[in-house]
């Protein structure tokens, strides 16, 4: 090992799932909406004057944050914006977590919380979810540096009652909690709704997953104004313009369009329900999902090997060989036909080899 290794941060990054080149495939592993983006949101791209585009951007992103609290019925200064929700959450892991005693998370959740968490040198410890997959209120009321909380759960998909959440949120006032909602449009109840009675409360959702806009990165995060205050200055510690000119204008644009905006979420929420029947009746089971994507498993089919036949027939879907969920593949809700497709395939495939 050469000498200016011994001062490099070393960490095992976060995997994110396959972006294949080809173009002839059913995509259906990294959660993204099958749907475009609002129409709304399209014609700014179309139209933008490359003139703006030689000046910085607004650095407080405040055509974006306007139309975020108006939409969500909160104060602006209770917005935080960054790059994606990624971005949201690794400010708040620098922020608000350096104490000595360990933050709380799932020990099956989204795999990029260890990762901040090694990165930052934060102490943590991972509660095991229940034999449904389903967090367990009482292993969040101990002492501790902090929560995060998926709700929905990624990859199960599993929502946590808000009535529940509310119980961890109260018994701890004494660190920060953070909700992360990627996935709460597609059917679960926001904590937003719990922001003025809580000051130790931060809120974290996304335009990837229900706006259509993954390719644009923006995350933006709820909490009362100190908290929002607090992100900031660590954000404008690192890089003042983090949010594009066309970027912020877009998502003012997809919020502004409620209407297509519900229709997409439908869509998605009927296919979703549509194909939780059709996996049933393959032999499937998965806890009930409410977000877009289903986590299943089959009795007498192993998950690997559904996985690479998937994979060899141009469907893509997301396996995870880790321990207690190395027989389950979390497939994305694409459009009807997309997932009229997958289940031919799997009607065959199951037919051929159990």
């Amino acid at each position: 090992m050469a000498a200016w290794e011994e001062n490099v941060r070393k960490v095992i990054p976060y995997i994110p799932g396959e972006q294949p080149v080809r173009t002839d495939i059913i995509k259906l592993n990294t959660n993204e909406n099958p749907y475009p983006p609002s129409p709304k949101a399209l014609e700014i791209l179309q139209n933008i004057d490359g003139r703006i585009l030689r000046k910085y951007p607004d650095p407080e992103a405040k055509e974006l944050v306007q139309e975020l609290a108006g939409y969500y019925s909160v104060n602006p200064e209770q917005i935080f914006v960054g790059v994606g929700s990624d971005d949201v959450l690794a400010m708040s892991f620098l922020t608000f977590f350096n104490g000595r005693k360990p933050i709380l998370f799932p020990d099956i959740t989204y795999s990029f919380y260890d990762v901040w968490a090694d990165l930052y040198r934060i102490p943590y410890e991972r509660q095991p979810l229940d034999d449904k997959f389903e967090i367990r209120t009482e292993d969040y009321k101990k002492e501790c540096g902090g929560i995060v909380l998926p709700n929905p759960n990624a990859p199960t998909g599993v929502e946590k009652r808000l009535m529940e959440l509310e119980e961890i949120i109260a018994a701890n006032r004494d660190v920060i909690v953070i909700i992360d909602e990627a996935y709460i449009d597609f059917g679960g109840e926001s904590a937003v709704r719990l922001l003025p009675r809580y000051d130790n409360l931060l809120v974290v959702q996304t335009f990837s997953k229900s706006r259509s806009l993954a390719g644009m990165r923006i995350g933006y995060a709820f909490g009362n104004e100190k908290l929002i205050k607090y992100l900031n200055d660590a954000k404008y510690s690192f890089n003042s313009y983090t949010m594009n000119t066309v970027t912020t204008a877009m998502g003012a644009a997809a919020v502004r369009d409620d209407v297509y905006f519900r229709e997409t979420i439908d869509k998605i929420i009927s296919t979703r329900e549509w194909t939780k029947k059709e996996l049933i009746r393959l032999g499937f089971a998965f806890p009930d999902s409410k977000s877009n994507f289903i986590f299943a498993s089959h009795a007498k089919c192993p998950a690997s090997k559904m996985f690479e036949a998937l994979k060899a027939h141009g469907i893509y879907v997301r396996y995870f060989d880790k321990p207690r969920i190395n027989n389950y593949l979390r497939i994305t809700i694409g459009t009807d036909q997309e997932m009229k497709s997958l289940i031919e395939f799997l009607e065959q495939f199951l037919g051929e080899n159990v």
